[in-house]
């Protein structure tokens, strides 16, 4: 039916690339399933191999077109080759410069660009290097925030500053449900990209505490705790867990090398040691004290109050804006 589809897309939902493995095959063959647009997440170190392997798992698992998310703060060209070799129809790319010559070569391979930013500034570099779309984070999404405003405020604002192109804008940041689907909508997007709402579905590769977590508490804080050494600069919005009230306060010249090992885990097939403070979220092959790792989480997690599958999350949100548009605001 083509309800408000972007880019090629049944439906404007996208499951945000989810750090640092959490959005594997499984997740985001779900979210195409359903109609809408899943990321993979890169690996965080050069790993074209491994990242080629995971795309074709995904394609295993659907026939459906999906991307992949690239931080461009780590190495990644060799990455983004691979992604461009296999066609993946959307490279997301964050945290870095979006260059033309990057979407000039994404282009030639048939790929779509599509950069997430936090600012009016960052709009105006992508509009001029040439990408397909562009997600726009408020300071309400969880994981790491690359900008400072709400979403309510510079959404719209990046809305008429895109003007009449043909550039579709998504919203990111504190989205759960269909209300703020059709906020979103209201506010001059054409879709929203969600993070912490599919990080608490059954095909999520995330550790069962952490979705338990995400079910269980509903306060979050912007902070910059975790992993200072790997990532720096890069602040987050955590979720308010006891460890986190005990440690939030944690001296801004310290970070995690000096922190003792609290668990181990396997991450894109590379054993890791996890420090207290590190910055990645456990995914299901973590062990160790799991209460004390991160758990990243948007505003919006006071609204998930169940585990549900990727597909329903999809089937729900569009159903639901569907009704609520027929009902609420249709003027009958």
């Amino acid at each position: 039916m083509g309800w408000r589809g972007i880019l090629g897309f049944e439906y404007g939902i996208i499951q945000a690339p989810l750090g640092p493995d959490i959005s594997g095959p499984e997740l985001v063959a779900a979210v195409a399933n359903a109609g809408g647009l899943g990321f993979l997440r890169a690996p965080d170190w050069e790993a074209p191999d491994y990242l080629r392997e995971l795309i074709r798992k995904t394609r295993t698992l659907t026939d459906k077109p999906f991307g992949v998310g690239v931080v461009l703060a780590f190495p990644h060209e060799e990455n983004i080759k691979a992604i461009l070799n296999e066609k993946v129809a959307v490279l997301q790319v964050y945290w870095g410069e979006c260059s033309k010559q990057l979407v000039q070569e994404s282009h030639c391979a048939g790929v779509k660009v599509v950069p997430q930013v936090g600012s009016l500034e960052e709009t105006r570099k992508a509009l001029e290097a040439g990408v397909d779309a562009i997600i726009v984070q408020g300071r309400e999404a969880g994981g790491h925030v690359i900008g400072q405003e709400g979403l309510i405020s510079l959404l719209p604002r990046v809305v008429d500053l895109i003007g009449d192109r043909d550039i579709p804008v998504i919203a990111a940041g504190g989205i759960v449900d269909a209300r703020g689907y059709v906020a979103a909508l209201a506010l001059g997007a054409q879709g929203v990209c969600l993070g912490t709402r599919f990080v608490a579905t059954l095909e999520s590769c995330a550790h069962p505490t952490y979705k338990r977590k995400l079910v269980e508490l509903d306060k979050t804080e912007y902070t910059n705790i975790f992993g200072r050494a790997r990532w720096p600069n890069a602040p987050q919005r955590a979720l308010q867990t006891p460890f986190f009230s005990d440690w939030k306060d944690f001296p801004a010249h310290e970070n995690e090398l000096n922190q003792p090992v609290i668990g181990h885990s396997t991450v894109h097939g590379i054993e890791k040691e996890i420090r207290r403070l590190a910055g990645a979220v456990p995914n299901v092959t973590a062990t160790g004290d799991i209460e004390s790792m991160a758990m990243y989480a948007g505003e919006g997690v006071g609204l998930i109050d169940e585990i549900l599958p990727a597909g329903e999350v999809v089937k729900r949100l569009v159903d639901g804006a569907q009704l609520l548009i027929q009902t609420q605001f249709s003027g009958s």
